[in-house]
């Protein structure tokens, strides 16, 4: 038994979605929060290693990217915890379930970059759209399907950003 199946069998499962589902949406909630954390990182990266003629203004708006990343990083830890699961919170617990790739000591130039970042959005979206549908369809649980579909929104408008900025 897991420290999440406890602690919904301690009574915090009393908003009318069987605890079973429970624990499985908070298993989703983590692979979110996975990929959502080691995006905001890679953000972070290149925001700090950023070079070029476009320096300045890829500085603020990969800067603008990750303070939007990590708030969702907290909306997807608080909507786990609202269901009574405990949100994976260390680089360790991320890197095991994230679908992202990392590339440690690479510091690609500034338009590979935006590129880079663009392909992770859009694999998050693509995960998304998965999990809101499972959500709803196997574990009735459509307030964190409409949870995730805001989220999926919101990094189409980011990936959108993202490619407009690679536009010849």
């Amino acid at each position: 038994m897991t420290l999440q199946t406890k602690t919904i069998e301690m009574g915090m499962s009393t908003i009318g979605l069987l605890e079973k589902n429970q624990v499985k949406v908070v298993d989703i909630l983590n692979k979110v929060l996975a990929n959502e954390s080691i995006l905001s990182t890679k953000t972070r990266n290149y925001h700090w290693n950023v070079i070029g003629p476009n320096f300045s203004e890829l500085h603020k708006f990969f800067d603008e990217q990750y303070e939007q990343l990590d708030d969702i990083i907290d909306q997807v830890a608080e909507r786990s915890r609202a269901l009574g699961g405990k949100s994976i919170a260390t680089m360790t617990e991320f890197l095991v379930k994230t679908s992202l790739k990392e590339h440690p000591k690479q510091y690609p130039e500034a338009l590979q970059m935006v590129f880079n970042l663009l392909q992770d959005h859009k694999a998050i979206i693509r995960n998304l759209r998965k999990d809101l549908e499972t959500c709803a369809s196997e574990y009735d649980d459509m307030g964190t399907s409409n949870f995730l579909t805001d989220l999926m929104e919101k990094h189409e408008k980011m990936a959108w950003m993202l490619g407009a900025f690679l536009e010849k």
